[in-house]
């Protein structure tokens, strides 16, 4: 190659090089987690269809460029918009008041309206818009069509929105209500070096027992600390707290586990994350440490697809509970084996002490009475949520660099079974084969008698064989969805060991993946020690109702996600859902996972799915 070309190359990847280190990109400035409304939540009369909302929300970071994002995620039918504008609120939420002079029309694909199809989220045009940093802003939808009683939004807004009759920009005499519906989030253009931290968390992060309009959550708290420190006034604030929500099964919203990816992974500029959910499974749990050791294993994996994408993931501790109805000694065991876990464990990349802050020093497994909200033992009132925010040590969000990571399957092996191809003509036709699209290979299997004792109908059991490689301890996961306590055990086989019962396996009518060895209530617990070469698996069925859709045996000690983390899964990671094409971004990568540049391109079927 001649010098010249030699050079010309040069210069050209050098100036690649520059514009990609300098260019913008989108930052989250606002968020919230959707969910479907509650009946208890929905919009008030004259409802959503035809009419008029503005909603009030104040943003963290500011900028010049805009993107607005609209959820229909949870709606049975789709929602027309007819048009949305955005301008400076004159309050954080008491008045419906604007800066008449700042309002901006937002479009969709160049139109001011849009319809958004059931299951699906939309994201408008980029547009100019002055956005000073906590800024106070009010989105005004103007509804078509839509459903009044099956709607996505967000309930704990802790601001009042306002409903007005018709298509209009006149809210004197509107209906006011404190809940938040379709929109979630707001991106701002931002220089290379800002970025954005998602808190994902329940009631406490969502805000109860903040003072409504006063935008004084903790994670409000925490923005204003961003933004008073030179290094960190650049980061962006996401606030994807869910009031009542679990991570692992129950509680109200998507899990954790399941909005994990939505709500952290796939948020604009997210390089942290920080977990503070727990308590409303350690609350509700039957054995406290089995819960809390579940909770790890999730936050294990979630802290693993983090890392793989260059984000940092904080822990925070879970706060004393004694006197709320969830406290127990068994829950409160395992509260303290979780926090230990969190500041000690060595997996998340820093602790937020949230429990040292707002425990009573007289006696440390309860809130300080100075904290209290309604006496109910659980959730901080404004001084508490000021504490909390003030307590985080902004230094920890200034890192701009990537995590270390280690793929931690490497040289683990994964056999993986579909539950219905355990069926043959003979042999557990006690179990009936459900077609479904939640099901990994769209079937599952679900158990239609029950059995007290070890059934000796060969009909009540599966089978299959296996192949390890390894000398190895293997642990025996399975995807299960069992809707209550009288539909949630199986007995398991591995090899000749004799049958276990594996019982307590509920999942609140969710499906999760469990370890069923750790559910064996009816002597020790089976280590499945196993050799390479061949090996047997039976399940048989013990309580109708309960349904298995696929089972992976492991010597990994983390749980697979999604239907199954497996290579020759084409939704790897299985818990990502079709995201927004992004402007400029024409990479086509095959058949395998590949973070660009700090999150991740991938390519699921023939649909390019860029997380930012």
């Amino acid at each position: 190659m001649k010098a010249s070309v030699k050079a010309f190359f040069a210069v050209t990847l050098w100036m690649a090089a520059s514009v990609s280190v300098q260019a913008d990109k989108w930052v989250g400035t606002w968020g919230t987690a959707p969910q479907l409304v509650e009946q208890n939540n929905l919009p008030p009369q004259p409802r959503l269809s035809g009419n008029s909302l503005r909603q009030i929300v104040q943003v963290s970071i500011g900028g010049e460029t805009l993107r607005l994002k609209l959820s229909n995620e949870y709606s049975s039918g789709s929602t027309e918009v007819q048009s949305v504008e955005i301008a400076r609120a004159l309050s954080s939420g008491s008045s419906s008041d604007i800066d008449e002079s700042t309002t901006t029309v937002v479009t969709f694909g160049g139109k001011k309206s849009v319809t958004i199809a059931a299951g699906e989220m939309v994201t408008s045009d980029a547009f100019a818009f002055a956005l000073s940093p906590r800024q106070n802003v009010a989105i005004t939808i103007h509804y078509g069509q839509c459903s009044n009683t099956n709607v996505t939004g967000h309930p704990g807004s802790r601001t009042t929105s306002y409903l007005a009759a018709g298509n209009t920009s006149d809210f004197t005499q509107a209906v006011t209500t404190e809940h938040w519906y379709t929109i979630s989030g707001i991106d701002v253009m931002a220089g290379d070096g800002a970025r954005a931290v998602a808190i994902l968390g329940n009631s406490i992060t969502d805000g109860r027992g903040s003072t409504t309009n006063e935008q004084n959550r903790w994670a409000d708290i925490f923005s204003r600390s961003l933004l008073d420190n030179a290094a960190t006034k650049d980061v962006g604030v996401l606030n994807m707290g869910i009031g009542g929500n679990c991570v692992l099964a129950g509680g109200l919203g998507p899990t954790a586990v399941n909005r994990f990816n939505r709500d952290c992974l796939q948020q604009a500029g997210v390089k942290y994350i920080i977990l503070f959910e727990g308590v409303n499974d350690l609350g509700s749990a039957r054995n406290g440490e089995q819960t809390a050791s579940n909770i790890i294993a999730a936050y294990k994996n979630m802290v693993n697809e983090a890392h793989r994408l260059g984000i940092w993931v904080y822990g925070a501790t879970i706060t004393p509970f004694k006197g709320n109805g969830y406290y127990s000694a068994d829950h409160e065991a395992g509260r303290r084996m979780l926090n230990n876990w969190i500041r000690t464990g060595g997996v998340v990349d820093g602790v937020i002490d949230f429990d040292k802050i707002m425990r009573d020093p007289a006696d440390t497994i309860a809130l300080q009475s100075q904290y209290l909200y309604q006496n109910d033992w659980l959730h901080p009132n404004a001084q508490g949520y000021l504490d909390m925010g003030q307590s985080i040590d902004v230094n920890m969000f200034v890192r701009t660099d990537n995590p270390p990571y280690v793929d931690p399957k490497a040289g683990t092996e994964q056999v993986w079974i579909e539950a219905e191809d355990m069926i043959d003509k003979t042999v557990g036709t006690a179990f009936k084969v459900v077609e479904s699209n939640e099901a990994s290979g769209g079937k599952y299997l679900e158990s239609v008698v029950n059995n007290t004792s070890l059934p000796s109908d060969p009909k009540c059991f599966l089978q299959t064989e296996f192949t390890t490689t390894q000398q190895a301890r293997y642990y025996l996961y399975a995807r299960v969805n069992c809707p209550s306590y009288d539909d949630d055990s199986y007995y398991v086989k591995v090899d000749n060991q004799g049958y276990s019962r594996v019982n307590g396996i509920m999942t609140n009518g969710q499906w999760q993946w469990l370890d069923l060895a750790t559910f064996v209530d009816d002597g020790d617990k089976p280590v499945f020690m196993l050799s390479p070469g061949k090996h047997s698996l039976s399940i048989a069925s013990r309580e109708n109702g309960a349904r298995l859709d696929r089972i992976c045996i492991s010597s990994y000690d983390q749980a697979p996600t999604g239907m199954g983390d497996d290579e020759s899964q084409a939704s790897v990671p299985s818990l990502l859902r079709p995201a927004m094409a992004d402007d400029g971004m024409a990479y086509t990568i095959q058949g395998y996972r590949q973070p660009y540049p700090q999150h991740g391109l991938f390519l699921i079927g023939n649909r390019k799915v860029l997380l930012r």
